[in-house]
């Protein structure tokens, strides 16, 4: 009896084993085919510009801050306000200043006075020495006298420019028309010496600042025409180098560049990132593998290209990647001359799913 309760029991098993097996093969025989595109790898050694990255800036700039130490009294701008040449942005307490200027008027009011007596009397010994009725001693002590109030008179009025200097710090206001672009100060709070209080800028005039490596800063020439692609919207601007820095020192080895943008009605913004194509000469020695930048995967800090298996499924291999040149980017290692690789897909690729290539 035992017997036939155990060749049952592997029965059932190996009934239940077939169909999950049934049911797995069943899967992925019904798994969907992936139609994609492909493109063997090419090898160049030679690409008519440089692409390297920037950032765009507005070419009127300003951090506006104080000289002065005192609390807030009012900020009369927000971020995204428009502003006129010369209008009030931020005021600072000055009651100390309103004390030294009074000081200041009361010195020049006392040492207008004693010069103007000093003059009388100067004036008067000068017509009795031409009398032979003062000595010339007498004369030249009225003209030490009349001279040393003088100078206090100047003294005084140059006390009272430095005050009316000081008012301007006091009182922030707008070097040029433009639009605010920060704020970095409230009511109520104490403004320091060199600190940033309102920060601003003069939109419709736009540069780009680019970082351009040592190999390749001995290529580009001031006045050069070139492409600047806005990533986040997607266009591009034609612009001109407007400046070549000679020296790497403060920048890690590489060298700044500056483009000046034409004008456009493209709808940029400072701080946007671009990609700026320099027109090369180039003469490499090795020959490079160059890949559309549309078929690289990104997953974090990797980057990779989904390749054809022998068994035609979707393989993702990860790249090292070295410099872009406009719409390709050139591979340094994981892909070699001839191999094919998926440049689009018709639905969402992933490792082992099944393709057909059109």
């Amino acid at each position: 009896m035992k017997k036939y309760t155990y060749i049952i029991i592997i029965a059932i098993a190996s009934i239940i084993t077939s169909c999950g097996n049934d049911t797995k093969q069943s899967v992925a025989d019904n798994s969907p085919v992936i139609k994609v595109n492909v493109n063997k790898v090419s090898e160049s050694n030679n690409s008519p510009f440089l692409s390297v990255s920037g950032k765009i800036q507005s070419v009127n700039s300003a951090e506006l801050s104080t000289r002065m130490m005192g609390f807030v009294d009012k900020v009369t701008v927000n971020v995204g306000d428009k502003v006129n040449k010369g209008q009030l942005l931020v005021s600072i307490n000055n009651t100390d200043l309103q004390a030294k200027s009074a000081q200041a008027n009361a010195g020049i009011t006392e040492a207008t006075a004693a010069f103007n007596n000093a003059q009388k009397d100067y004036n008067r010994f000068k017509n009795l020495f031409a009398d032979n009725s003062a000595s010339q001693k007498e004369l030249d002590d009225m003209t030490a006298r009349y001279e040393m109030a003088k100078a206090r008179l100047e003294s005084a009025k140059q006390m009272k420019n430095e005050v009316n200097a000081q008012y301007a710090y006091t009182n922030i206001m707008a070097p040029f028309s433009g639009m605010i672009t920060a704020v970095a100060a409230d009511e109520g709070d104490m403004a320091n010496p060199g600190q940033p209080l309102v920060s601003m800028e003069s939109p419709g005039n736009f540069e780009v600042i680019a970082m351009v490596p040592e190999t390749e800063i001995s290529q580009i020439k001031n006045g050069s025409q070139v492409d600047v692609i806005v990533k986040s919207i997607n266009e591009s601007i034609e612009g001109k180098v407007s400046e070549v820095s000679s020296s790497a020192k403060n920048t890690g080895g590489q060298y700044l560049v500056k483009v000046a943008l034409n004008k456009t009605d493209a709808e940029i913004l400072s701080g946007m990132f671009v990609s700026v194509q320099f027109p090369v000469e180039r003469k490499a020695s090795t020959e490079m593998v160059l890949i559309p930048k549309e078929a690289v995967v990104t997953n974090g800090q990797l980057s990779g290209v989904y390749t054809v298996s022998q068994n035609n499924t979707a393989l993702l291999r990860w790249l090292r990647l070295g410099r872009t040149f406009g719409n390709q980017v050139e591979v340094l290692s994981g892909l070699s001359a001839d191999e094919t690789y998926i440049v689009s897909a018709d639905g969402k690729l992933y490792n082992g799913v099944k393709i057909s290539i059109q």
